[in-house]
């Protein structure tokens, strides 16, 4: 595997208060809104766990959402009910950390590649991802403007 092709990451400026664009990234019901893997997220009957539908192939997928709130920093814990793993990450930069305008905050979406992972679906998830970062600050803003 090239070592381009291990990971990807997406930015977006924010036009709400840190906190606020973490409680929407922590929401697994919101969540389904923006996620194009995991689309209308409903909880499991494993508790803390979800699903959704993927608007690729249909095909149900489950997470768990690992929020840690001092750090402004969201793992999605994917996989199958039995077994889910961190391969997705929200992290969330407040306006002070770079010298924003107060009341934004830096969003990034990072992506890491699963060993098994063929080219085609590596490359949709990375597009992807670009699309859903352009949601999350569309939905996020409207969600608490």
């Amino acid at each position: 595997m090239k070592s381009a092709a291990l990971g990807h990451s997406v930015t977006a400026l924010i036009e709400v208060p840190a906190e606020q664009a973490f409680a929407f990234m922590k929401d697994p019901l919101l969540l389904g809104r923006w996620s194009l893997g995991c689309m209308d997220t409903k909880p499991s009957e494993v508790e803390g766990v979800y699903s959704g539908t993927s608007l690729f192939d249909g095909g149900t997928g489950f997470f768990e959402i690992d929020a840690d709130e001092k750090r402004l920093i969201v793992d999605y814990r994917l996989g199958d009910l039995k077994q889910r793993q961190p391969r997705i990450s929200a992290r969330i930069i407040s306006s002070e950390v770079c010298g924003l305008e107060e009341g934004t905050c830096y969003l990034t979406l990072d992506a890491w590649r699963s060993a098994g992972m063929d080219e085609a679906r590596w490359e949709r998830l990375c597009r992807a991802h670009e699309a859903e970062i352009l949601l999350i600050k569309s939905q996020c803003e409207q969600h608490f403007g």
